[in-house]
Formats: structure tokens, sequence, C-alpha cells
């Protein structure tokens, strides 16, 4: 696949083949509006408007034809409206008048393959969209390579993608943007952060556990914090899940992926913070030295966790992340995580479950998600379960008995580790698309990405 840069160019008068969108409501005065045989064409490819639907329009010659796109609405393209059409079109370039909103999102996702462990396909070539609209395109190359990055995180499998290769994806981005990488492993890591180091410390050698930061901007800029749940496989430790449910927890480092691709936007972008990225990356596994049901584990913070499921591993290892982030006293705190069932229970798939102990920061990034089509759910940090909590031999329990409320109970659990004045939103995300749809194909997502970004540039450039 070509650069996502290549894929759109400005408007300067360069061939390409007509675009054009119609929507369901003014499809019949565009359809009057057009010749016999463009209607004739539409008709026989039983094009009536409708989202996703795709008609080759004749000109006057062979090679002088046009496309008519279905879409939702032609005042305001969302992201995915020209997607079906990058990814069946024939190779060449096409020229979109008007503004194109976050249409651009979609051209370039639509040419998107993860094609590491596979044949390329070279039957086809790129599709180029040529816009009127230039200064929208760096923005959206930017916001395409973040979410290909989780996308391809995500879908590599565990044997290549574990903490070790977590830790250089960090190191890349530092490289590029000009940050500090730390990364604390060993008995320094066992000594400062003890719930990671427990959750890590069964697998092999070179897959050890490990702390990742990074640390970018100005310090006299706000400080944001952002972190990701790294755990690059979850057996689920010695309360091991079955097979069914181990089948997709390559992904279980999802939240570390959002955390990376947040930072290199916030880097990218030249947002006006002092950001600080937190990755505890670790593997679940299951050997002689793994943590038991029933161990009493001791924080970072000091706080004391009876572990009663090994399986409810990715808020001990947040929980130290956490920890470290309040240590700096930043203004805000975000983290991403694939953290529980019970969240995809209650709000399927798509929906990432949303935590906020702050009501301005929640309506900003429910309000982001409904302005990206990235939308987000707001679920309550309901005080009345914090007793479900409680451990007869610890500070707190980090999985209470019965289930019920799990995703509540999990963000009630991370609550604890956040020092009560700093505003901090919690996306328990899945990461994952079941299902293939235009521009998203069916593997590893990014859901909570682009709603995160828009409210962090609304809140720092107020001018973009």
């Amino acid at each position: 696949m070509e650069s996502f840069s290549s894929l759109v160019q400005a408007n300067r008068g360069q061939p390409a083949r007509l675009l054009l969108p119609v929507d369901k409501a003014g499809f019949d005065d565009w359809l009057k509006a057009q010749p016999a045989r463009a209607k004739a064409a539409g008709a026989a490819q039983r094009f009536a408007g409708k989202p996703g639907e795709i008609a080759i329009l004749p000109g006057d010659g062979p090679e002088d034809w046009s496309v008519a796109i279905g879409v939702e609405e032609t005042d305001a393209l969302g992201p995915w409206d020209l997607a079906k059409a990058a990814e069946t079109l024939p190779e060449g370039s096409y020229r979109l008048e008007g503004n194109p909103g976050g249409a651009l999102l979609g051209w370039l996702l639509g040419q998107h393959r993860f094609e590491r462990y596979k044949r390329p396909d070279t039957a086809t070539g790129p599709r180029i969209l040529v816009t009127g609209e230039a200064a929208r395109i760096d923005d959206a190359v930017r916001l395409a390579e973040a979410v290909a990055l989780v996308r391809d995180l995500v879908n590599t499998p565990t044997e290549d993608m574990g903490p070790a290769q977590l830790q250089q994806a960090a190191e890349q981005a530092g490289a590029e943007f000009g940050a500090q990488v730390r990364v604390t492993t060993g008995d320094e890591l066992e000594t400062g952060f003890p719930l990671v180091h427990a959750v890590g410390r069964a697998a092999a050698r070179d897959r050890a556990p490990r702390l990742i930061e990074l640390e970018w901007g100005n310090p006299a800029h706000p400080r944001i914090a952002i972190i990701g749940k790294g755990v690059c496989f979850d057996t689920g430790g010695l309360d091991i899940k079955p097979a069914s449910g181990m089948r997709l927890m390559k992904k279980d480092m999802g939240g570390a992926a959002h955390a990376l691709a947040l930072a290199r936007l916030v880097m990218g972008g030249r947002l006006p913070v002092r950001l600080h990225l937190l990755i505890p990356a670790v593997e679940n596994s299951i050997s002689s030295n793994a943590v038991r049901p029933g161990d009493v584990l001791k924080s970072r913070k000091g706080v004391t966790v009876e572990v009663s499921n090994t399986d409810a591993e990715g808020r001990l290892i947040l929980a130290d992340a956490l920890t470290r982030a309040g240590e700096d006293s930043p203004e805000l705190i975000i983290d991403f995580a694939t953290l529980t069932g019970a969240a995809r229970v209650a709000l399927g798939p798509d929906l990432p479950a949303t935590f906020a102990n702050d009501d301005t920061l929640a309506a900003d990034l429910l309000e982001a998600g409904a302005a990206e089509n990235d939308p987000l759910w707001r679920m309550p940090l309901w005080a009345g379960y914090d007793e479900m909590l409680r451990s007869d031999i610890a500070d707190i329990d980090n999985a209470p008995e019965g289930g019920m409320a799990g995703s509540v109970t999990a963000a009630l659990f991370l609550q604890r580790f956040i020092e009560k004045d700093t505003p901090w939103a919690h996306l328990d995300t899945f990461a994952w698309r079941p299902a293939a749809k235009p521009g998203r194909p069916k593997g590893g997502e990014a859901l909570g990405l682009r709603a995160v970004w828009s409210a962090l540039r609304k809140r720092y450039l107020p001018a973009a």
C-alpha cells in the first residue's frame, strides 16, 4: 500500500475523475439534472443515493466517466462516506469538489491493509483523492496513521508483539519526536512498581515485565498523562481462561496501542502540553512463580490488594501506572484499557465504556465522540458499589464476587489510585471489530481514539 500522504493531493488542476456525493433526500433532484445516459447507467446499477451505493456514470468519451456515491448527508460528509469507494474503485485519481469534511479519513483507511503475514495484494494500485481543501490533508493523514497504528499493533500476534516490542514502538516515537523515554525493569520494577512486576513475573525472561514512560513537550505547559494497558497476552494466569476466551488475547494490549497512537497525535500536532505517556507492559503467563488466587500484593501507592482472581490483572498494572502519573501532579489523566468483558456485555463492541470523575471532562469527551462519529458512552462511578471492593485481609479486593457491575467496580478500583482533585477519564475499550465495514476491516480497531484526540485539541488548541 502507498503511504497515506500519497493518497490525498491538493487540487492543482491535475486530471482526475469526478466524485459526486448524493444523499437519499436529494436523490430525485439530482437525478432530474442528469443526462439520459447517466440516468440509464444509474438505473442499471440500481443506484438510489443510499449510503454505500456506487454508480459509474458515462461521459462523452470512453474514458470520460464519473462516480456517484451514496452518502448520509451531502452537506456534511462523515468519516466513512468515501471508504467503500476507496476500497472498490479502479486505481487512478478522483476529484472531490467542496468540503470533504471528515471523509478523507475513510478514503485513506479504506486502502489500509494489515499484510505483515500475507502476500500483498498488488492487483489494484492506489486510488488518489484530489481535493481543494488542502489545509485538511495533513491532519487527516496523521489521524489515519494513528488509527492504522492501533490496528497494526493489535493485529500483530503476541510472538511478535510482546513487552519488548511495545518498548520499541515507544522508543521509535521518542526518537521521531524528540521525546525522552525511560524503561523500568528487573529489581527496580519489583521495588517501584510491584503490581506490574507481580503480574508479569511468570513470563519468560525475554518477555519480562516493564514500565515504559515517555515525556515530551515544554515543562512549562500543562501536564497531561496518557496511560495504556499493555497486557501483551492474557492467559488469565492461574485462573486460566478457556480456549474461547484466550483466542483474541493478543489484543489485550489494545489500551497501550491507543495510548501510543494518541501520544503520537499529541506530539505530531504540537499540542502545547507536557505529555507523560505510561505503558505497563506485561504478559500474564502461567508458571511456578505466577501470582496465586488469594495472594496479597502491595502497590506502589502502598495500598494492599487481595488477588481474588488472577484474570483481573489489567487493573493491577494500571494502578501502579496511575499512581506514578499522579506523582507529577498532571492536570488531566486519561487511560485506555481492554479491561472488562462486562463492558462489552453492557455496550457491545463499538461503544467504549467511559468513566470520568469530572463532569466537564465527561461532557467534552462525549461531545467530541458524537462530532467525530467515534461514539463513547458514559458509565457511572457509582459510589454505592465501592463497598464491593472490600477485602477481609487487605485494603482492597481486585475482583469482587458475583460479577455484578463488573465494569463499574473495575473503574472504582482504578479510582482508588487517582488523586481526588485530578480530572481523570477511563475508557474501557474493546479495540477489536468483529465484522468488517467499509474502511473498517475485521480485527484490531481504534475505538475512542479520535474522540479523545478531538477533545484534547479543543481544550488545548481552541482555535483548531
